[in-house]
């Protein structure tokens, strides 16, 4: 990940929420429907893991999306994601109930997104990350951009980043990189 600005100041300690938009973040941004109008999502696999590497660490994950998808539904249970905002036409409103809801500081939260609609997000948080793809002015807002694009590993990359800054990333990847 790159830093928009060295002098940043964060204790990555104190990030224990994880909030992501799904098109665009999760996916490539790419909307595939069938003729039936059914929808059709691609997910990337290294993205789902680094979302349960973090969670097995202890920390939080939600997912605020204004759209409203059957897709994201079965993608968030598959996950274990169990806290997911759909059709959040505002997004601000939708963190303002997640941090009532679960008596959060907004400094506590990462949120990954890329689009106009997440700079209120991206304001209100402890730290914000634009995927690589990002449209310029959720960039020129975000605290980190991702060198990979959205659906192609950026989560994943922003996961691994925040788990290792936290001291956390040994005790989630010893079960794979501890010797025999």
């Amino acid at each position: 990940m790159i830093a928009k600005n060295k002098n940043l100041k964060i204790d990555f300690n104190n990030i224990n929420h994880l909030i992501l938009d799904v098109d665009g973040v999760l996916t490539d941004g790419t909307l595939f429907f069938s003729s039936t109008g059914d929808e059709i999502k691609g997910f990337n696999v290294l993205d789902g893991h680094g979302i349960k590497l973090w969670m097995r660490a202890g920390n939080s994950t939600a997912i605020i999306t204004g759209r409203q998808s059957n897709v994201v539904s079965h993608r968030c249970s598959d996950l274990g994601i169990e806290t997911v905002y759909q059709n959040a036409k505002n997004k601000i409103e939708a963190l303002n109930e997640y941090i009532s809801t679960n008596n959060v500081n907004p400094l506590e939260i990462c949120y990954i997104g890329d689009e106009l609609v997440d700079i209120p997000v991206f304001r209100k948080v402890g730290l914000a990350v634009a995927v690589a793809n990002a449209v310029p002015e959720a960039i020129e807002n975000a605290d980190f951009i991702t060198e990979k694009s959205g659906g192609k590993g950026a989560v994943r990359e922003a996961i691994d980043f925040l788990l290792k800054q936290k001291g956390q990333w040994e005790n989630v990847t010893d079960r794979y990189l501890a010797g025999p």
